[in-house]
C-alpha cells in the first residue's frame, strides 16, 4: 500500500516538477490514485526522510537587535524518528486516533514534530495563533471538542483558567500540573503510522469572523496534504531549495508554505523567528542562509522595500506574495533591485493554491494568473448565478464541483448552513470578484463586501491602493466607501505613512494630487486620513470590515483627516 501510494504521489509531483513555465502540460498533470487509505506522513514524508541526511527544517531565532540567537537544523531522517518518538509518546499518555489537538506553538522545532506526530496517530491538528485571548481560547477548545493540548510553557497561564478534561502537554521549562515534552523523546520510534481514509480530519482552522464566530475550516487527509501539489508548482520549489515563508502557525498559509508544499518538493522549510518583525536582520538572515525561494504578504514586502534591497548579495530565484492583494509597485521594484519577479496567487484557508503566476509564464501587469493545476475556475455573475463567459469577465471567483478539487476543504465543520451557503447549484463561492481576459488570465478586484458603489460606479479598493502605493509617503493604504449626501458615498484612503513623512495637510495634498494624475475622475480618492491600519491577529490582513464601520458610525473629521475641497483654490 505504502509503495503504491508512494509512486503514485511521487509520478504527479514530478509530472509537475518537469512542467514548469509550460502550465498547459501542468494543468493536465495525473491526479494521483493514493488508495482507499492514504498516510501523508508514512506513504511520502517517510519515504523521502529514509535516509535522507539533506536538512527539512531550519530555524534561526534573532533578538531585538538582530543577532543570531540560535541556529538549529534537522534533517529529513532526523525529523522522522524525531516525530515518531513523539507519536510513540503521546499514545501512551492516551492520544488516539481521530482525536483533535490543539497546538499553541510558535515557530520552534516541536511545532513540526507535533504536526507530523500527530498524522502518524490519525489525529486531527487545531493550529492556533500564540496571541489568541482566553475567551478565543474557549471557543476553540469547546466548538473544537478537543482532547489534548500541546503549548509553549510561557503560554500555559492562558490556559490554566479554562475548564475541560484536555490532556496537558508543555514545551520548555516544566510547569506544574502539565505533561514535560521533553519525555517524548526517550520513547521507542512507532514506525507504522495509522491509515487514514481520504474523508477522515487532519486539519482544522478557525478562519476570522467579522460579523460572527469564527468557522471551522475542516481539512481532510488528502485535501491540504495532495492537494498542495498545486501551491508547490506555484512557489515553484524544487528539491534542494531553501524556502523562507513569512507566516504565523494560526493561518492556514503556514501550511501551505512551511509544511506541505516544501516537503512535498523535498526542499528546507527555512524560519526567522524575531521578537518583532525588522527588515534589515531579516534580509540579512536570507543572504547568509542562501534562501531561493521566499514568500510573504504585501505588507512584508513593502516593508522590505524601505531597506536598500541591493546592499547584500541574495540567492533567490523565487518571489511570490499571498495573503492580501499585490501592488505592482512592489513587483517593479523589487525586479529593479534584485532582478526577479514578485509573483502573486491566490487560495484561501478553505483551498490550497487556485489562481496563481507560476514560474516561467509571463506575469502580466497586477494580475493574479491563471487557473492552477487541480483546479477550474468559473466567474459567476453575483446576480444570476450563472457563469459569466466570453472576456472580458467579471464576476465572483467560484470553483466548479462536478470534478472537486483535491485542494478543496470538506467543509465548516458544525455549520451545514455556512457549508450549503458556499457550495450551492454546482460550485464552491468564494466571496471574491475578479475580472479575466482573453487569455484566460485572472486580476482580483476584492472581497464582495469591499467593492462598493460611488456615484453609480463600481469601486475596487484594491485598484486604488495600488496607486497610492506608489507614492513613497505611503507605507500601507486601505480604501474604503465614506458616506457622502450626494454620491452616497465617496473613496476615502487611510494611509500608514512611510518613515519620514508627517500626518499633516502638505502630505495630504501630495497624495491626493498623485492619485488625482493617476486616476479616472470616478475613481478619485475624495478623503485621506492618515492613521494606523487595523490588522488581523493571525493573518496580518488589513481588517476593511472595521474601517467601513468606522466610517459609518463617524459623526466628526478626524484631526488627522483631510478632504479634496480643503485644498480646491
Amino acid at each position: 500500500m505504502r509503495s503504491t501510494a508512494t509512486e503514485e504521489f511521487r509520478r504527479a509531483r514530478d509530472h509537475l516538477l518537469a512542467s514548469y513555465g509550460d502550465l498547459p502540460r501542468a494543468r493536465a498533470f495525473p491526479r494521483p490514485a493514493i488508495g482507499e487509505t492514504f498516510s501523508w506522513v508514512e506513504d511520502w514524508f517517510d519515504a523521502v526522510a529514509e535516509g535522507n541526511h539533506a536538512p527539512a527544517l531550519r530555524v534561526v531565532d534573532l533578538d531585538k537587535q538582530g543577532t543570531v540567537l540560535a541556529d538549529t537544523s534537522l534533517s529529513f531522517a532526523e525529523l522522522a524518528e524525531r516525530s515518531q518518538r513523539v507519536a510513540q509518546w503521546l499514545r501512551s499518555v492516551g492520544v488516539r486516533r481521530g482525536d483533535r489537538i490543539l497546538l499553541m506553538l510558535g515557530n520552534r522545532v516541536e511545532l513540526w514534530e507535533s504536526v507530523l506526530a500527530a498524522f502518524r496517530l490519525g489525529c486531527t491538528v487545531i493550529p492556533t495563533a500564540v496571541q489568541l485571548t482566553p475567551a478565543d481560547l474557549t471557543d476553540r477548545l469547546e466548538r473544537g471538542a478537543v482532547r489534548h493540548v500541546i503549548a509553549d510553557a510561557e503560554l500555559t497561564p492562558k490556559l490554566e483558567e479554562l475548564s475541560g478534561s484536555w490532556t496537558r502537554i508543555a514545551i520548555g521549562h516544566p510547569v506544574p500540573g502539565w505533561l514535560d515534552y521533553q519525555q517524548a523523546y526517550a520513547a521507542e520510534p512507532l514506525r507504522e503510522a495509522v491509515r487514514t481514509g481520504p474523508e477522515d480530519m487532519s486539519l482544522i482552522y478557525f478562519t476570522s469572523g467579522t460579523t460572527s464566530l469564527p468557522k471551522m475550516v475542516g481539512h481532510t487527509s488528502v485535501s491540504y496534504p495532495v492537494g498542495h501539489l498545486s501551491t508547490m508548482y506555484w512557489l515553484g520549489l524544487r528539491p534542494g531549495d531553501v524556502h523562507l515563508n513569512i507566516s504565523s502557525p494560526g493561518w492556514g498559509k503556514w501550511a501551505w508554505s512551511n509544511l506541505f508544499s516544501p516537503w512535498n518538493a523535498e526542499a528546507t522549510v527555512m524560519v526567522v523567528n524575531q521578537p518583532r518583525f525588522t527588515a534589515r536582520p531579516l534580509l540579512e538572515t536570507m543572504s547568509r542562509c542562501a534562501v531561493t525561494s521566499f514568500c510573504a504578504p504585501a505588507t512584508v514586502w513593502r516593508s522590505l522595500l524601505q531597506e536598500d534591497l541591493t546592499r547584500l548579495p541574495m540567492s533567490l530565484r523565487e518571489a511570490v506574495a499571498a495573503g492580501e492583494p499585490l501592488d505592482w509597485e512592489v513587483v517593479r521594484r523589487v525586479r529593479e533591485s534584485w532582478g526577479i519577479t514578485v509573483r502573486d496567487g491566490y487560495g484561501q484557508t478553505e483551498t490550497t493554491a487556485s489562481i496563481g503566476n507560476p514560474p516561467g509564464m509571463p506575469n502580466g501587469d497586477g494580475t493574479l494568473g491563471w487557473a492552477m493545476p487541480g483546479y477550474d475556475v468559473a466567474l459567476l455573475d453575483p446576480q444570476t448565478g450563472e457563469p459569466v463567459l466570453g472576456s472580458p469577465a467579471e464576476g465572483e471567483i467560484c470553483l466548479p464541483l462536478d470534478a472537486q478539487p483535491l485542494g478543496l476543504m470538506s467543509g465548516y465543520l458544525g455549520d451545514t448552513e455556512a457549508t450549503a451557503r458556499c457550495m450551492r447549484d454546482g460550485y464552491y463561492r468564494t466571496g471574491d470578484f475578479a475580472t479575466r481576459d482573453a487569455e484566460g488570465r485572472f486580476t482580483y478586484l476584492g472581497r464582495g463586501d469591499d467593492v462598493f458603489k460611488a456615484s453609480d460606479y463600481r469601486i475596487s479598493p484594491f485598484e486604488l491602493e495600488s496607486v497610492l502605493l506608489q507614492h513613497p509617503a505611503v507605507q500601507d493604504a486601505a480604501v474604503v466607501p465614506s458616506p457622502e449626501p450626494m454620491r452616497l458615498a465617496v473613496p476615502k484612503a487611510y494611509v500608514a505613512l512611510a518613515a519620514g513623512y508627517l500626518p499633516e495637510a502638505r502630505t495630504a495634498e501630495l497624495i491626493l494630487a498623485h492619485a488625482r494624475e493617476h486616476l479616472a475622475p470616478y475613481k478619485r480618492i475624495r478623503r485621506i486620513e492618515f492613521a494606523d491600519l487595523p490588522k488581523t491577529t493571525v493573518s496580518g490582513k488589513t481588517q476593511r470590515a472595521e474601517l467601513r464601520k468606522r466610517e459609518q458610525q463617524r459623526s466628526s473629521r478626524s484631526v488627522q483627516e483631510w478632504w479634496e475641497e480643503d485644498f480646491q483654490k
